[in-house]
C-alpha cells in the first residue's frame, strides 16, 4: 500500500516554516498534498486561488509534492483524495493542546487517519502566517521567513490597500 499524506493549512501566506515541513514531509512520504483550507471564518489577506498559486510557486522544486485548495470537512477531504495520514506542524507547547484536540476528533470521524506531527526546524519555530503579516503590513523586513514570490505578493497586498485607503480620505 503507498501511503501518502496531506499537510492542510491555511497558508495565509505561505511561510519558510511551512516550506521546511513541507520538504521534510516530501522526504517521509512517496506522495505529499499541500491542502490550502478555504477557511473564511480566518478572513484570510490572500484569496484561496492566490493561496494556492503561492504554495505552488514555493513548493514548484518538489516533484512529489502538489497543492491543492479545499473547503470541506479534513477528514472527508482526506479520504476524497486517498490521504491516510495528516502532517501538522507543531512550533511551541501552545499549539500542542490545539493540534492534539484536531487530531482527537479527526480520529473519532474516521478512524483509518492518522495524524503526525513535525516540528519546525529551530530558525522558522517562532514564525507564524499572522506574524510574518502584520511584519510585512508595517514595512518590516520578512525576507528571512517567506520565499521572494510571497515577499511580493505581500507588498503589493499591502500598497493595494494603503493605495485604498488613501482614496477615502
Amino acid at each position: 500500500m503507498s501511503v501518502f499524506a496531506i499537510y492542510p493549512g491555511t497558508f495565509d501566506p505561505i511561510t519558510n516554516g511551512h516550506a521546511d515541513l513541507i520538504e521534510r514531509g516530501a522526504r517521509m512520504f512517496g506522495r505529499l498534498i499541500v491542502s490550502v483550507a478555504a477557511n473564511p471564518n480566518k478572513q484570510p489577506l490572500f484569496s484561496l486561488e492566490e493561496r494556492v498559486d503561492l504554495a505552488r510557486e514555493v513548493v514548484a522544486h518538489l516533484p512529489h509534492v502538489e497543492v491543492r485548495g479545499f473547503d470541506t470537512l479534513l477528514v472527508n477531504y482526506a479520504k476524497s483524495v486517498g490521504a491516510h495520514v495528516i502532517l501538522r506542524g507543531l512550533r511551541a507547547v501552545s499549539d500542542f493542546e490545539f493540534e492534539f484536540q484536531l487530531a482527537s476528533m479527526n480520529r473519532w470521524l474516521d478512524s483509518e487517519i492518522e495524524s503526525i506531527f513535525l516540528t519546525p526546524t529551530e530558525q522558522y519555530a517562532f514564525i507564524s502566517s499572522s506574524l510574518v503579516r502584520e511584519v510585512a503590513k508595517l514595512s518590516g523586513d520578512i525576507s528571512p521567513f517567506v520565499h521572494p514570490k510571497v515577499m511580493v505578493a505581500l507588498a503589493a497586498k499591502f500598497a493595494a490597500r494603503n493605495h485604498i485607503g488613501s482614496n477615502n480620505n
